[in-house]
């Protein structure tokens, strides 16, 4: 079992940046891809950014160009979000899902971001 644990949420005004950290329990970055979900109140939980096993990124459309997904290749995933916006409120959560095995999916408690003058 793969523990993960978010921090670097907090209150941000718009236009500002917070940098969100994940550490696994284990190395992840040679078996897992790695994600940043978020939910915000009263929507369905979505896919932000994702990082996979070979290093390639992919993000939403709606934080491309403000975010960056990036990893330390041992046990901490990252995301730079720059530019917020009160649309980026949410909680953001982190997910590890093995390349291979779809049983081995994991995820992370959360942290909350909130955007607000």
């Amino acid at each position: 079992q793969v523990r993960l644990v978010e921090s670097g949420g907090g209150l941000v005004q718009p236009g500002g940046s917070l940098r969100l950290s994940c550490v696994a329990s284990e190395k992840v970055f040679d078996f897992y891809n790695m994600h940043w979900y978020r939910r915000a109140p009263g929507k369905q939980r979505e896919l932000v950014a994702s990082l996979n096993i070979r290093g390639n990124t992919n993000y939403a459309d709606s934080v491309k160009g403000r975010f960056t997904i990036s990893g330390d290749n041992v046990q901490t995933l990252y995301l730079q979000m720059d530019n917020l916006n009160p649309d980026d409120t949410a909680v953001y959560y982190c997910k590890a899902n093995h390349f291979d095995i779809d049983t081995r999916e994991y995820w992370g408690q959360g942290t909350q971001v909130t955007v607000s003058p």
